[in-house]
């Protein structure tokens, strides 16, 4: 049976049988089977952790770049909605402009704005 480290019961029984000294914390890390990195945050912190990326993925490619977009975009709010540009026709602006990325990252990046 694969434990999930995220339960809450679990992770509460675990740091009461440990603050009150029933067993060692060996003893426990053989019956639950766990690492003793995994003990350490059991003990350190009073909840599961949730998932944090430890920094922000680079931009190599389109970085330079979503300014442009950004002001693209500000700049189509002021236009009737048919006249505005789309992710396709920002792509291929900045195609002129010199950007080697996919287009993929250019409707993402418009998506997000």
């Amino acid at each position: 049976m694969e434990r999930v480290y995220k339960e809450m019961d679990w992770w509460t029984k675990i740091r009461l049988e440990l603050r009150h000294a029933e067993t060692s914390k060996r003893e426990v890390m053989r019956r639950e089977g766990i690492h003793w990195d995994t003990l350490q945050k059991v003990m350190t912190h009073s909840e599961p952790p949730g998932y944090r990326m430890a920094s922000p993925r680079p931009k190599p490619k389109l970085g330079p770049y979503l300014e442009t977009i950004v002001q693209i975009i500000q700049d189509d709010k002021s236009v009737p909605k048919k006249q505005r540009h789309t992710a396709t026709r920002i792509y291929d602006r900045l195609k002129e402009m010199g950007y080697q990325g996919k287009y993929t990252q250019v409707k993402q990046a418009v998506s997000r704005r």
